[in-house]
C-alpha cells in the first residue's frame, strides 16, 4: 500500500492553474512583487479579515523579518514546544530566546508563567498558536502593555482561525503565517506577515527586498525573501478551494473524535465552541500506563504499516544543544513532547485509510 503521511498538499486542479501560468509567461514578470503577488496579498487580506499582508518566500524568513522590522534588542520570551524555526528566527536577529513552560490544556505558552521570566532586558514575547489553537491572547496582550513589550505571534498553524468570530491574526504587533506544503493552506513554499498599518507593511516590503528605498537608494540592511509569481498564482487558485479543504479535514477530525474520544490513555485536543479551527493537525497524547503501550511503540506500529505519523513537537527546542540549559526545566512541555503523536489529517484522506489508522491504534 502507499504511504499515508500526516499532511498532503492541497493541489488545485491543473486546468485552473494553467491560465495563470500562461499569463505569467506572457507578462514575463516572474518575481519582485508582480501582478499575482499583489493580487494574492489583497485576496488574503479579504479572506483573513486583516488590514495588511506582506508575502514572503517562507514562514521562517517572515518571522525573521518581522522581528527585524521592530528594531528589537535583548531577550524574547517564547515556548520550548514549537518547531525550531521559532527560536532560530529570534537567534538570527541577535536576540536571546527565553523559554517558558506551556499550558497543559492548550499546549501554548502558559501566560501565567510569563511575568516571572520578564527582566529589564526583555523586549518582546513570541507566542505560538500551536496546532492552530489560539493562545491566551488577552492575558498576553495585558502583560505586554504592562511591561511595554512587543508581541509577535508565530501563527504558522493558524491560517483562517477565529476566536469569538475575530481572526486571531489581528492580535499582537505582528503575526506570521507559513504557507508550506504541509500546511492547511499552501503556496508550495511561502509565508506572510500580517500587520496593522501601511507604514508597517512598507517597512516589511523594503526589508524583504534587500532594503531598497528606491532603485538607487538602500536605507537599511534587508534580505531577499520575496514570493515569486508562480507560487502566488498557486496560492490564488488554492485559496478558491480552501474552505472545502478545511471542511474535509474537519470530517477526518470528526471520525477520529468519534473513534478515539473515549479510549482510555488517549487525550485529544478539542477546540472550544467559540473557536473556528482549521484542523491543520490532529495530535493525540498517549499515557503509556493507561493506554498499554508508549507513544514510540504506537509510532513504530503505524510506521511498520506505512502510516507516517509525526512526533510533533519532539524533541523540545530546549533539548537541542544550541538552546539547552541544565538550569531550565519545563515539566509540562517535556511530558507533552514525550506523549504527542500527530495522526494523518488532510483533505484527501480516505475513509479506508482512516479505518486502517484507527484499527491499528485500537
Amino acid at each position: 500500500m502507499d504511504k499515508i503521511t500526516v499532511t498532503s498538499p492541497l493541489l488545485p486542479p491543473l486546468e485552473e492553474l494553467t491560465p495563470y501560468l500562461e499569463d505569467i509567461w506572457q507578462r514575463k514578470w516572474l518575481t519582485n512583487s508582480g501582478h499575482y503577488h499583489q493580487e494574492l496579498e489583497a485576496a488574503l487580506c479579504e479572506y483573513l479579515n486583516v488590514p495588511y499582508v506582506s508575502l514572503f518566500s517562507n514562514g521562517t524568513l517572515a518571522l525573521i523579518t518581522a522581528l527585524q522590522s521592530l528594531g528589537l534588542k535583548g531577550e524574547v520570551i517564547t515556548t520550548p514546544y514549537t518547531f525550531v524555526a521559532t527560536a532560530h528566527a529570534i537567534n538570527w536577529n541577535g536576540l536571546t530566546p527565553v523559554f517558558v513552560d506551556i499550558d497543559p490544556d492548550t499546549y501554548n505558552l502558559d501566560a501565567g508563567h510569563i511575568e516571572a521570566a520578564i527582566t529589564e532586558r526583555t523586549c518582546a514575547i513570541v507566542p505560538v498558536h500551536v496546532y492552530g489553537m489560539p493562545c491566551n491572547n488577552e492575558a498576553i496582550e495585558a502583560l505586554a502593555q504592562k511591561h511595554n513589550l512587543k508581541v509577535i505571534y508565530d501563527s504558522a498553524h493558524a491560517f483562517g482561525v477565529t476566536e469569538n468570530g475575530q481572526s486571531v491574526l489581528n492580535y499582537g504587533d505582528l503575526s506570521i503565517l507559513s504557507f508550506h506544503a504541509t500546511k492547511a493552506y499552501s503556496t508550495i513554499e511561502g509565508g506572510a506577515v500580517v500587520c496593522k498599518t501601511l507604514e508597517q507593511k512598507e517597512q516589511l516590503d523594503k526589508l524583504k527586498n534587500f532594503g531598497f528605498e528606491s532603485e538607487s537608494v538602500i536605507s537599511q540592511c534587508g534580505i531577499n525573501a520575496k514570493l515569486n509569481e508562480v507560487q502566488a498564482a498557486f496560492g490564488l487558485v488554492t485559496l478558491k478551494h480552501i474552505d472545502d479543504a478545511i471542511e474535509r479535514r474537519k470530517g477526518v477530525a470528526s471520525f477520529y473524535y468519534e473513534k478515539l474520544g473515549s479510549v482510555e490513555g488517549i487525550k485529544l485536543l478539542t477546540p472550544e465552541d467559540n473557536i473556528s479551527w482549521n484542523y491543520s493537525y490532529f495530535p493525540i497524547f498517549i499515557d503509556e500506563t493507561a493506554f498499554g503501550k508508549s507513544r514510540d511503540e504506537l509510532f513504530s506500529l503505524l510506521k511498520e504499516n506505512n502510516i507516517l505519523a509525526r512526533k510533533y513537537f519532539y524533541p523540545l527546542v530546549t533539548d537541542f544543544e544550541l538552546y539547552h540549559s541544565s538550569e531550565q526545566e519545563f515539566p509540562c512541555a517535556k511530558k507533552v513532547s514525550e506523549q504527542v503523536l500527530c495522526l494523518p489529517i488532510h483533505a484527501d484522506l480516505s475513509t479506508e485509510d482512516m479505518e486502517l489508522i484507527v484499527g491499528l491504534i485500537l
